[in-house]
């Protein structure tokens, strides 16, 4: 099947496309770059007097340069996914730093362990150039040069700590779902090394230090305020994501899949198989379903001259959704219908490899068997 075409507008302002990837800044990096002038502006005007007010210009090609390295860091994310099959659909540089949003239908342990760590691998590549460099480099070029190789660094060391929502905690992940052959456990054993992660942080920076009377900065607790409740939230939502799935586990696809069959726009209703049947256009899209029976509608003389898409019911283009490798695997259903948001009646699975229709589902019955399943749990 055709990958699904990226979205062209999203959560922000567009910047450009990383093959095909649109890439956005969101609103809300602002505020980031409102911190990071008037918190980085003073350092460097008592670092280099001589500049002036222009230090806050230093300050704000410090946040550029920041940016740059968030948007290396998800572009090395979503590259990476990209080649390993997944559909990355954008790149946002946001409040919470950033992140990459893709459809991770087909991945794997190694896949997903893969994906995750080329990022803080690519922020300790940029640490490595900058230090590197660092001895070529005087006056202004030589401190942002200086402070970038720092949070590079710092970022790559933090994004590799062992808990959900960080880079190593889908290490964490990849690594229980590896030996467990469960996504749901290693979701939940992820999500809670994120609160413990969590946990140890506030610990270290704010608690340990107020036990020895050492005063923290009014600044820096709120950055670890901020950034716990960031952890914190996304830990909480990793293991309530992986317990929905080990639910979602328990149906099988077998039992919400009707058989399915295909034909082409023209074919007379003479012709028409008698199971469901997809129309596929011109373009080898399957564009809706007309349901098995549909042809009695059309009187006995006119079938024969009468097309199939005389009684086609058109669905939306997501109504098409590629089976998992598990061939029992039902989240591909679920995940369609988050997409389409009960715009349509049918989900349509098709081959993950060949794209050819494998099986019909009814929208109603896929509810009804997650709400037996969920109400069973």
């Amino acid at each position: 099947m055709p990958r699904a075409t990226p979205p062209t507008s999203g959560p922000g302002l567009r910047l450009f496309s990383l093959r095909g990837i649109p890439v956005f800044i969101g609103w809300s990096w602002l505020i980031i770059t409102a911190v990071i002038v008037f918190s980085f502006g003073p350092t460097v005007r008592e670092m280099l007097p001589e500049l002036g007010s222009a230090a806050y210009l230093v300050a704000v090609a410090y946040a550029g340069l920041l940016l740059l390295s968030v948007l290396v860091h998800e572009g090395a994310h979503a590259l990476v996914a990209q080649a390993r099959g997944y559909q990355v659909q954008r790149i946002v540089a946001d409040l919470w730093g950033g992140h990459t949003a893709y459809d991770n239908a087909e991945s794997s342990p190694g896949n997903s362990a893969l994906v995750a760590v080329v990022g803080p691998v690519s922020n300790a590549l940029l640490a490595v150039a900058g230090y590197l460099a660092l001895p070529y480099a005087t006056g202004v070029p030589e401190l942002l040069l200086g402070a970038l190789t720092i949070a590079n660094a710092f970022v790559a060391a933090f994004n590799l700590l062992p808990g959900l929502p960080l880079d190593g905690g889908f290490l964490v992940d990849a690594l229980v779902w590896k030996v467990t052959g469960s996504r749901s456990k290693g979701l939940i054993v992820a999500g809670w090394c994120g609160r413990i992660v969590t946990a140890v942080v506030v610990i270290g920076l704010l608690v340990v230090p107020f036990l020895h009377g050492s005063p923290v900065p009014a600044g820096t607790a709120i950055w670890v305020v901020f950034i716990a409740g960031f952890l914190w939230l996304g830990a909480g939502s990793a293991i309530a994501r992986g317990r929905a799935m080990g639910v979602v586990g328990t149906v099988s696809l077998r039992q919400l899949l009707r058989p399915v069959a295909a034909v082409g726009v023209g074919t007379p209703v003479d012709r028409l198989p008698a199971v469901d049947t997809a129309l596929i256009d011109a373009d080898g899209r399957p564009v809706g379903l007309i349901p098995a029976g549909s042809g009695m509608q059309v009187p006995f003389e006119a079938r024969a001259t009468t097309p199939a898409e005389a009684l086609v019911q058109v669905q939306p283009p997501e109504w098409v959704c590629r089976a998992a490798k598990d061939p029992q695997d039902v989240t591909p259903l679920v995940e369609a219908l988050q997409r389409t948001e009960g715009a349509t009646a049918y989900l349509l699975v098709v081959d993950p490899v060949n794209g050819q229709p494998v099986g019909v589902a009814r929208r109603d019955e896929v509810y009804r068997a997650l709400q037996h399943a969920f109400g069973q749990s």
